[in-house]
């Protein structure tokens, strides 16, 4: 078997990898354009203020639709860039890379949930919450990391991702407390 025989699979292999990846991007992108839209809907439907005589640059809603603009731009310039015409025409033929994102994205959407549902509002200070999510998240994405390399946990890794946690849960509370003068619960 010559050298160009057996390259052949590898290039087929890369190409289905790639169409893979080319297809989580346009899904994602279309997420991101619905996401961007919705909240764009969602600040136009808030109340103005205006029977209080507030400034116009100041308005409740005003910084979440520049960032449903934004989204919604970068979600179509996603888009655009993804798009090939038979992106979904193979769909049988799921990569391991495929069911590994997707086994990644269930688990980013449940630690999403389980912070908003679970964490936030019930007695927990908000500080405290953010680092719980935070070094959780990151526990269990390098888990995941670590299970398919096989690597394994240490204390200095978790260590690290508490420290990382309990820094971003008192940043956070920070700058939206003290910055943007949001009350956090």
């Amino acid at each position: 078997m010559s050298s160009h025989e057996q390259a052949a699979p590898a290039s087929s292999s890369d190409e289905q990898q790639a169409l893979a990846s080319l297809r989580g991007d346009f899904l994602s992108a279309i997420g991101w354009l619905a996401l961007g839209v919705a909240i764009l809907i969602g600040s136009v439907m808030m109340d103005r203020l205006e029977n209080q005589d507030i400034n116009p640059y100041t308005i409740p809603g005003l910084l979440p639709g520049l960032l449903g603009i934004a989204m919604t731009i970068l979600g179509a310039l996603l888009a655009a860039r993804s798009w090939r015409p038979h992106l979904f025409a193979s769909t049988a033929n799921r990569t391991p890379v495929d069911r590994a994102e997707q086994k990644r994205l269930v688990l980013v959407l449940g630690l999403c949930l389980a912070f908003g549902v679970g964490l936030v509002g019930h007695g927990l200070p908000f500080w405290l919450a953010a680092a719980i999510f935070v070094t959780a998240a990151i526990l269990l994405l390098q888990r995941r990391q670590e299970q398919s390399d096989g690597r394994t946990s240490s204390l200095r890794k978790f260590i690290t991702a508490a420290a990382i946690g309990l820094g971003a849960g008192i940043v956070i509370t920070i700058v939206f407390q003290e910055i943007f003068l949001v009350r956090l619960p």
